[in-house]
Formats: structure tokens, sequence, C-alpha cells
């Protein structure tokens, strides 16, 4: 019990806030992530596994059976669930993916406003051990560790102030690249032969919406978290 009680006091801990020019720096550091293409192609990784986690969260929790999910090296995924389908729970599922960084930065950048850094990485580090047992793939599986390694490592052995740097470098991450992701989205959409099988034209399918109507809700709710996750770090 005191070894719980000591672990929930250091979970639940307040970190002060960092200085206006941390906060534009870890915002910089977060940008040339998703900005750089050499850099993307390594760190758009870690928003595959929040794409296919929010995927797989909306299945459980409108009641679908999760089969498993697979990531792949080439930073596409594969989330399987049974159920109805058609439906809500369907439509739920499938719309997750894409607005599923986002929301997850936005819920990182509320935290951070009220100070639990420490907290937001405790989060971070139970949403991937619970990712890990539904993983079903070699590749997803090493991917998946070596992602929550680097969370433990930075929850474990950095000072506060660190834990609190690395907690904002990323939540802006997760804010930034979710809306970089519905683009290149339409982009692979507008090419010859198009995504058929992509979230929007699934949604499509399911809905009667166009494709692109989808892609405009994914982007509207991606940004929207943006604005609103900076309003919550900066102000």
């Amino acid at each position: 019990m005191d070894a719980l009680s000591t672990f929930w006091d250091r979970v639940r801990v307040t970190a002060p806030p960092l200085p206006t020019s941390w906060l534009l720096g870890c915002a910089v550091l977060a940008a040339v992530l998703v900005l750089v293409p050499a850099v993307w192609r390594h760190a758009r990784h870690a928003v595959t596994i929040a794409h296919e986690g929010a995927h797989g969260l909306a299945a459980l929790v409108t009641g679908r059976r999760l089969a498993g999910i697979r990531l792949h090296s080439d930073t596409s995924g594969l989330t399987v669930s049974a159920g109805r389908p058609t439906g809500a729970g369907m439509v739920l599922t499938s719309a997750a993916g894409y607005t599923g960084p986002g929301l997850l930065g936005l819920g990182a950048a509320a935290l951070l406003g009220a100070g639990y850094a420490v907290g937001l990485l405790w989060v971070l580090l139970a949403l991937l051990a619970l990712l890990l047992v539904q993983i079903r793939n070699w590749y997803g599986l090493w991917s998946v560790l070596v992602t929550g390694a680097l969370v433990l490592a930075a929850t474990w052995w950095l000072p506060a102030q660190g834990q609190s740097v690395f907690a904002h470098g990323v939540t802006w991450f997760l804010l930034l690249a979710a809306p970089k992701t519905v683009l290149e989205l339409q982009a692979k959409r507008r090419r010859r032969g198009g995504a058929p099988d992509s979230d929007a034209d699934q949604l499509a399918r399911l809905t009667g919406l166009p494709g692109l109507v989808w892609v405009g809700i994914f982007l509207l709710i991606d940004v929207a978290a943006l604005l609103q996750g900076t309003r919550w770090l900066l102000f």
C-alpha cells in the first residue's frame, strides 16, 4: 500500500509552468519532426500508433470485438474488429483514426495546462500497454515497445523539468501531426486510382456522404484541436 501511495503521489504531482521560450522551443522541435520530410518518414510511425489505437478504442467503446492491430514499416496500419458491418459503431470506429491523434493531443494539452506533465506520461504508458496486447505482427510489437521504452525512460529518469519538456514536445507533435496526416490522405485520394480503402472512402460507403466531406470533417476536428490545444499550452 505504501508503494502504491508513493506511486500515486508521483503521478499526480504538478509541475510549474515552463517559460514561454521553452514552450515555443518544444513547438518548433515538433514542427521540425512534422515538416521535414526526412524526419517525418520516421516520426510518422508514432502517429500511426495513435491512429490505430484510436480505431481500436472506438471499436471497444461501441461494443465491437477487437480482433487485432497491425503496424507496418511503411507507416500504414490495420485495425480489425468484428461486429455489424454497418451502423453507428462502424462509423465511429472508422472515423476515429484520423481524429484520434488530434484529440489525444488536445487531452494531453488539457493535462499539461493543469500542470500534470508526469501524469500525462503515465497515461501514455498505460495506453501503449493496452495497445501492446492487441498487436498482431512483429513490426507492430517492436514499434510499440520502442515507443513505450522511450516514454518510460523519460518518465523514470528525467528530472521534473525534463519530463515537462518531453511531455510538451509529445503534445505539440500530436497536435501538429494530426492535420498533416489528413492532408496526406487527400493527396493520396487525388492520385490516379485514389485510395478506395481509406477511412474517408469507407465512411462514404457507410454513410452516403462523399469521401471529400469526411476528409473535411477530419481536418476541421484536427485543426480545432490544434487551436484549442495551443490556447491551453501558451495562454
